[in-house]
């Protein structure tokens, strides 16, 4: 038997220089895809933003390279890269080597930036370590400045250059690293969506991208910043004219935290045929929103909701509008600042700040409530509006329920699907779903089952890996799209090859309880582990609102014989079991593995699998997204040294499984 490696003092280690981000680049960027190249390239963006929105230089340039490599240049102060005595080491150092360093750790004091995209002080030297070579070039104080680094090493130190030049300013060119990111062709649209929404935030400030690829080079300019896009959109054929306010107030998170500033920007109107909310935050797009989007909500409901009280526009005993039936008609553009930020993680994708949610809906609704007073004909339009999509969403919801009613009464799944088992109830609230491991099992269960209200439908052979797997390979998988359409409820994901499956609605879910039933051996583990990384992949939701159970199998069975009189209880793990033995008085004890799910007798399955008075779940619980997504990658991904590593550490917990194979 091989043992796993002893874990002690000296099994501790720790990442050190450019392989904290080079290893773990999901950690900061949030994916080693794409989208991870994106972050790392808005990480550089971001600083020079924070340049411009502090008064130095008004033209920001990015230049895409054949090769892929990027350019960022400005026209602010200089990056600081000189000797710092403050802290005995040269700025570039710090910058470019240490995570956590930079100018901006102060704001809230009135140092060097008042509101920072660039907070938390890992974008450049995050880059710089993810990238195949990078190379600085900073003009300040009369020097030129020039660095150059390669896979997160500095090569030949700072070079510095007396200049004549009045022009300050930094050039940042780096080329994202093939070793750190599975893709690293970031698409000119993607630059063009990253530069827009910039030049949309920032009034005033002028994003040029120059790509060498097409040949091309185009300008993004807003001077009226939010409320000129606003106007774009609505393209003067909106219920409302565009309208634009902001407010700038002092607060605090928790009466024990430091107060900060927070300013506002909203624009917004009505329109009939566009409807956008987008929410950003010190210039970063917020894509899940957080407390903007939380103030919105809150605060349109409540004036919507306040004045269609007063207009008597409601119908006798109506229900109340939900932000759904007024955001179908709203163009609704944020941008926030503060000078402390909770943002979720380091990709700044939402944030939470207590204060900021409290400062904006005080804010909408004030204002909202003075614009509604002073545009009453508008004000009428707009409730009016409001009420048509409140009412046709419940006529659509209705009739969607009648149809999936109908449905669910004439379909017979038993002779579309091969070897699916239904019940007889058609309360969703009362069905489960039993998902077994083969045939043999299938029949075991199918014996012991209660037919009023329990299904199964048998996994027949290997399922597929679907966190490697791609759509087309996993759609054209019988077994898995067999248990969609068991399912019911779609699936959620957009691609061309899951086109004749339905979008995924939790109400269209055809089971209460969905029950994974696996043999309690390695492979009915496998199985198991597979089933789950299916549901995560392709339906999360599912494990979101606790649909998902296993049923926790037996590993033994302990027979008692007292003067003929024989019983069998059953044990789930070596503890019950011994436990379950000392309380035994007499008689003879006969212990046993328990068999498989195939081999067992429809009593003992109902006692201990399928009966809700006995049976042991397991729910199945969501964690955090990159919490996750590290798991599965571990268990099934193509991490295969954190899974020797994990297999080294935490083996021995699992040598019992080894015997039941």
């Amino acid at each position: 038997m091989v043992r796993a490696r002893e874990y002690g003092n000296e099994s501790i280690s720790a990442l050190k220089g450019p392989d904290r981000v080079r290893k773990r680049p999901s950690v900061i960027f949030g994916s080693d895809d794409l989208s991870g190249t994106e972050q790392s390239f808005f990480e550089i963006l971001s600083n020079s933003i924070d340049e411009a929105r502090e008064g130095f230089g008004d033209l920001i340039t990015v230049t895409r390279y054949v090769d892929h490599s990027i350019k960022v240049e400005d026209e602010g102060r200089g990056l600081p890269v000189d000797y710092n005595p403050r802290e005995k080491r040269y700025n570039w150092e710090l910058v470019y080597c240490e995570l956590y360093a930079g100018g901006k750790y102060r704001t809230n004091e009135g140092f060097h930036y008042e509101y920072s995209l660039g907070l938390n002080g890992l974008g450049a030297c995050a880059t710089q370590y993810a990238s195949e070579f990078f190379d600085v070039i900073s003009v300040r104080d009369g020097y030129r400045y020039e660095l150059h680094f390669e896979k997160g090493e500095n090569i030949g130190g700072l070079m510095k250059t007396a200049t004549n030049s009045r022009r300050t300013g930094t050039i940042q060119h780096w080329k994202p690293d093939l070793d750190v990111f599975t893709e690293i062709e970031i698409p000119a649209q993607n630059f063009h969506t990253i530069l827009k929404r910039q030049a949309i935030i920032n009034a005033g400030i002028r994003f040029r991208f120059d790509d060498k690829l097409s040949g091309e080079s185009i300008d993004f300019f807003y001077p009226e910043g939010i409320l000129g896009y606003v106007k774009e959109l609505d393209q003067g054929k909106g219920i409302s004219e565009p309208f634009f306010f902001e407010g700038e107030g002092m607060g605090k998170d928790r009466s024990d935290k430091p107060e900060y500033k927070v300013l506002a920007q909203c624009a917004f109107c009505f329109n009939n045929e566009v409807d956008k909310c987008e929410f950003f935050h010190n210039s970063s797009w917020l894509e899940y929103g957080g407390s903007p989007e939380k103030a919105l909500r809150s605060a349109m409901v409540a004036e919507i909701d306040s004045l269609l009280k007063s207009e008597n526009k409601y119908k006798a005993n109506e229900s109340k509008i939900t932000f759904t039936d007024i955001e179908d008609s709203l163009i609704w553009i944020s941008s926030s600042f503060s000078t402390l930020t909770s943002y979720e993680n380091q990709t700044k994708k939402s944030i939470s700040n207590k204060f900021v949610q409290e400062f904006m809906t005080d804010l909408i609704r004030e204002q909202l409530e003075i614009w509604f007073i002073e545009h009453k004909a508008e004000a009428l339009k707009i409730l009016d509006q409001v009420l048509i999509n409140k009412r046709s969403r419940e006529n659509a919801e209705r009739t969607r329920l009648d149809v999936r009613r109908k449905l669910m009464g004439n379909i017979d799944f038993q002779n579309r699907i091969k070897n699916f088992v239904d019940c007889r109830t058609r309360d969703v609230e009362r069905r489960e779903l039993y998902i077994v491991e083969g045939n043999s099992a299938l029949g075991s269960v199918k014996m012991a089952r209660d037919a009023e209200y329990q299904a199964v439908i048998p996994i027949r052979g290997k399922i597929l890996n679907c966190l490697k797997a791609d759509y087309k390979t996993i759609f054209n998988s019988e077994i898995i799209t067999d248990l969609i359409k068991v399912l019911g409820c779609g699936v959620e994901i957009k691609s061309k090859h899951s086109n004749k499956m339905s979008s995924f609605d939790l109400d269209s879910l055809r089971w209460n309880k969905i029950i994974i039933c696996t043999d309690a051996d390695v492979d009915g583990f496998h199985i198991r582990t597979m089933i789950l990384a299916m549901f995560y992949r392709l339906m999360p939701t599912l494990i979101n609102e606790g649909k998902i159970f296993i049923a926790e199998s037996p590993l033994f069975e302990i027979t008692h014989v007292v003067k003929k009189v024989e019983r069998t209880l059953f044990a789930y793990s070596d503890l019950e079991k011994n436990e379950i033995v000392s309380g035994l008085n007499g008689g003879s004890i006969h212990i046993q593995r328990s068999k498989g799910l195939g081999e067992n007798e429809p009593d003992m399955m109902w006692q201990t699998t399928m009966n809700p008075a006995t049976r042991k779940l397991i729910e199945i619980l969501p964690t955090g997204r990159e919490e996750s997504a590290e798991i599965f990658d571990l268990l099934l991904g193509d991490n295969l040294a954190g899974r020797k590593q994990y297999i080294e550490d935490y083996g021995e917990s699992y040598m019992d499984m080894l015997d039941l194979a």
